[in-house]
């Protein structure tokens, strides 16, 4: 039952589609300690076609399992939607190396999302060691399923492989003109290659291949370890007050663009 009962349908560019909110509620927030968060959750209702997939990602809404959220906590504006322009991105020197590492040793592939026993074992083994759990536990093959696996859009899979070894996943939404980077997990024994930075590269890679503009990289939260990192993919664009701004570290507040 949702407590904002004024917000409960948003309209779509396609004259059918449609979000109908399911559940709007306060909760304690999972990014920052001490903050409370509200992060109302729709489904998708009408054609979901890559065309939605690229308004909802303009309008700032992330995926999980065949749902869309998005940020409208009271009294807090520290997550931001973060994008890249692909046709922009310059990598640094340690991308770079990186870059270089892997292509020298790792292998990628491109196909459905699955769910076996090894993807939600590199799915735990990453949570752990970064503790991500925040007392959970484990979570087993129907829930990573319905996480990762289970969407209300088009959906693929990187895997990345060291010999014959799976060694990271990444699930990846795709519309027409974007790609969005959902979440990537990798064996902590392989940190040599920089998993986690090696896979946004090649979905860069993917997204410039492909023909599209942009890459989303979820939530940057300044103060959170886990979602800082992506300051370091330059340029970036960041969605501030309803608007897709520039953004340097001179100037966080950035230059004004147009959703697209």
């Amino acid at each position: 039952m949702s407590e904002f009962e004024s917000e409960k349908v948003v309209h779509l560019s396609d004259e059918q589609g449609r979000l109908l909110l399911v559940q709007d509620q306060l909760q304690p927030c999972p990014y920052l300690q001490n903050v409370t968060a509200r992060m109302p959750l729709s489904v998708p209702v009408g054609p979901k076609t890559p065309d939605v997939t690229d308004q909802l990602l303009s309008m700032g809404y992330r995926r999980s399992g065949e749902f869309v959220y998005n940020t409208a906590c009271p009294a807090c504006q520290a997550c931001k939607p973060t994008r890249l322009d692909v046709h922009q991105f310059q990598q640094s020197a340690s991308m770079r190396r990186v870059w270089k590492r892997g292509k020298r040793d790792l292998r990628c592939a491109w196909g459905k999302p699955r769910a076996d026993a090894k993807r939600v074992w590199l799915f735990n083994q990453h949570r752990n060691a970064r503790g991500l759990c925040q007392g959970t536990g484990d979570v087993d093959l129907e829930g990573y399923r319905m996480f990762l696996v289970d969407s209300c859009c088009h959906t693929i899979e990187l895997s990345i492989w060291l010999e014959h070894e799976l060694v990271a996943v990444s699930i990846v939404d795709a519309g027409d003109r974007s790609l969005s980077a959902v979440y990537t997990h990798f064996d902590p024994h392989a940190m040599r290659y920089s998993l986690g930075t090696y896979a946004l590269l090649e979905q860069i890679e993917y997204a410039l291949s492909t023909g599209r503009k942009y890459l989303y990289l979820g939530m940057y939260v300044e103060e959170n370890r886990h979602l800082n990192y992506k300051a370091r993919f330059k340029p970036q664009q960041r969605l501030i007050d309803g608007r897709w701004r520039n953004v340097n570290e001179s100037d966080d507040a950035g230059q004004d663009l147009e959703i697209e």
